[in-house]
């Protein structure tokens, strides 16, 4: 536990606030199944975290693709368009930890590697944009989780000191971008990542019910 109480979250959004990684990973499986190859952990480890372009490029490479970047986002998106209308849902835990922050007051943001029509066309289903002070995509950094940027940028908007902004993680580049910022980082892996090196977070949970998240920020729940 921090030796001083987080006064804001960070959140990540792939595979943290929904179960859009889980989804992302059947696109890829798709991808390569339509040119005769076969995903692996290792390449879905490697894409985690990282941005649209960046994840690609690294399909490319690994797999010897002859498709352009270009070419494989606009094929991702489609796939991935089908997916959302019938599987898109909240991670557990996320609006009652939603809720509960608003009630104390503690500001709150999101950092992705998404893109920002992504992202708020994914809020925007269950109505959660605006209970956010401010959101950070892909489109305002020039370098991709594991780098720090993304949360040295929160940070900075937040005005807090890093050591108080408790950035909630599910992958190991997110976290390792979390942790070079200097924020009180929190891991919540889900299946897509559970095999995935923690032991630099400071903490491990398995969901956003955890009461060490609470704990953490000092905010109470009735019946805890």
């Amino acid at each position: 536990m921090p030796n001083s109480f987080c006064t804001a979250v960070v959140f990540d959004f792939d595979g943290l606030m929904f179960n859009t990684e889980e989804l992302y990973t059947e696109v890829g499986r798709e991808i390569l199944r339509r040119r005769g190859q076969e995903q692996t952990e290792e390449l879905v480890e490697a894409m985690m975290g990282r941005t649209n372009q960046e994840a690609l490029t690294i399909m490319i490479q690994c797999c010897e693709l002859v498709d352009t970047v270009e070419q494989l986002e606009t094929e991702t998106e489609l796939i991935f368009q089908e997916l959302v209308e019938s599987r898109l849902q909240p991670m557990s835990g996320l609006l009652e930890l939603l809720d509960h922050l608003e009630t104390a007051s503690i500001p709150k943001a999101i950092a992705t590697s998404s893109r920002r029509t992504t992202v708020h066309d994914l809020l925007s289903r269950f109505d959660l944009e605006s209970r956010f002070d401010f959101m950070l995509t892909a489109e305002d950094i020039s370098q991709g989780k594991p780098d720090p940027e993304i949360y040295l940028e929160a940070i900075r908007r937040l005005d807090v000191p890093a050591e108080r902004v408790l950035v909630l993680e599910d992958s190991y580049n997110g976290c390792q971008a979390a942790i070079q910022a200097g924020a009180f980082t929190v891991a919540v892996p889900a299946q897509h990542s559970f095999k995935q090196d923690f032991s630099s977070a400071e903490l491990v949970v398995d969901d956003l019910k955890d009461d060490r998240i609470y704990q953490s920020l000092r905010i109470s729940r009735p019946g805890f």
